[in-house]
C-alpha cells in the first residue's frame, strides 16, 4: 500500500513538472499573433510609410485636401493597429496595466510628463531657434521640406493637424511603449533576469520606434531611437504611457504649430540671391 502511495506520489510530481516545462516552453516562443504584429510593425509600417513619403515629396506642393485626407488616414490606420492589439492582447489575458494603461503612481506619472514634457519643448525651441539662426541648414535633408508639406496652413488644417497628434500621441505610446516592450521584455524574462529583461524591452521597443520612421533617413532613425529609448525607459520607471503621450504630444504640436513658418522664412533666405550691378 505505501508502494503505491510513492509510486502515485512520483506520478504526479512528475506531471507537474512536466507541467511546468511545456508552460515554460510555450512562453518562451512569442504567440504567433504577437510575432505577426511585431513583423508588419518591422516590415510593413517602414516600408509603405517611406513609399508614401516619397510620393509627397515627389510632388511640387500639395493641396489642402491632400494634407486633410493624409491627416485622417493616419489617424484611422493608428486607431486601427491599436484595436487590433488590445484584441490580441486580450486574447493572451494581457492586462491593459501591463501594456502601460494603468498609472500605478499617479505623483510620479504626473511629475515626470510634466518635466519631460517641459525638455521636449525646449528641445523644439532650440532647434527652431538654430534653424532661423542658420538657414542654409534647412536647404538640406528631407525633413524640412516634408515638414512644408504636411504640416497644417490654416485653422482648419490645425484642428485636423490636432487630432492628428493627439492620435498619434495615444496610439504609437500603445503600440511601441505599450505592446512592443511589453512582448519583447516577457520574451526576454524567459531568458535573463529582470534588469536585463527591462532593457531588452527598452531596446527592442526603440528599435521598432526608429524603423517606423524609415522616411526620415539616417539621421532621423538615429534622432528617433534616441527618443524612443527615452521614452521607454520613462515607460518602465513610472509603468504608464501618461507621461510618454504628454511628451509626445508636446513635440508634435509644437513642430506643427510653429515650424511652417519659420521653415518659409528659413528655405527663403538659403536660397542664393543673383545681385546686379
Amino acid at each position: 500500500m505505501a508502494s503505491n502511495s510513492v509510486n502515485l506520489d512520483s506520478l504526479l510530481l512528475a506531471h507537474a513538472q512536466l507541467a511546468r516545462v511545456r508552460q515554460k516552453c510555450f512562453h518562451a516562443s512569442v504567440h504567433w499573433d504577437f510575432a505577426l504584429i511585431l513583423l508588419v510593425l518591422a516590415t510593413a509600417v517602414p516600408l509603405l510609410g517611406r513609399r508614401r513619403i516619397r510620393r509627397l515629396m515627389e510632388a511640387p506642393s500639395t493641396t489642402k485636401t491632400e494634407r486633410l485626407v493624409l491627416y485622417a488616414s493616419t489617424i484611422a490606420f493608428q486607431w486601427i493597429a491599436v484595436a487590433v492589439i488590445l484584441w490580441r492582447t486580450h486574447a493572451h489575458a494581457l492586462s491593459l496595466a501591463s501594456l502601460g494603461l494603468a498609472v500605478p503612481k499617479p505623483g510620479l506619472a504626473l511629475i515626470t510628463a510634466i518635466v519631460l514634457s517641459a525638455l521636449i519643448l525646449v528641445n523644439q525651441v532650440i532647434a527652431l531657434r538654430r534653424l532661423e539662426d542658420h538657414p542654409e541648414g534647412s536647404a538640406h535633408g528631407i525633413l524640412p521640406h516634408l515638414a512644408l508639406k504636411v504640416f497644417p496652413q490654416d485653422g482648419v488644417e490645425r484642428l485636423g493637424f490636432t487630432s492628428l497628434v493627439s492620435t498619434v500621441a495615444i496610439c504609437e505610446e500603445l503600440i511601441y511603449r505599450g505592446f512592443a516592450q511589453r512582448v519583447f521584455q516577457d520574451w526576454a524574462t524567459n531568458y535573463a533576469g529582470v534588469l536585463v529583461a527591462v532593457c531588452m524591452g527598452v531596446i527592442g521597443s526603440a528599435a521598432m520606434f526608429s524603423l517606423a520612421h524609415l522616411y526620415q533617413g539616417p539621421r532621423g532613425l538615429v534622432s528617433t531611437f534616441v527618443v524612443g529609448l527615452l521614452f521607454s525607459i520613462v515607460r518602465a520607471f513610472t509603468g504608464s504611457l501618461v507621461p510618454a503621450s504628454a511628451a509626445h504630444f508636446v513635440a508634435d504640436i509644437t513642430a506643427g504649430f510653429m515650424a511652417p513658418g519659420r521653415l518659409k522664412s528659413a528655405l527663403a533666405r538659403s536660397r542664393p540671391t543673383v545681385g546686379c550691378e
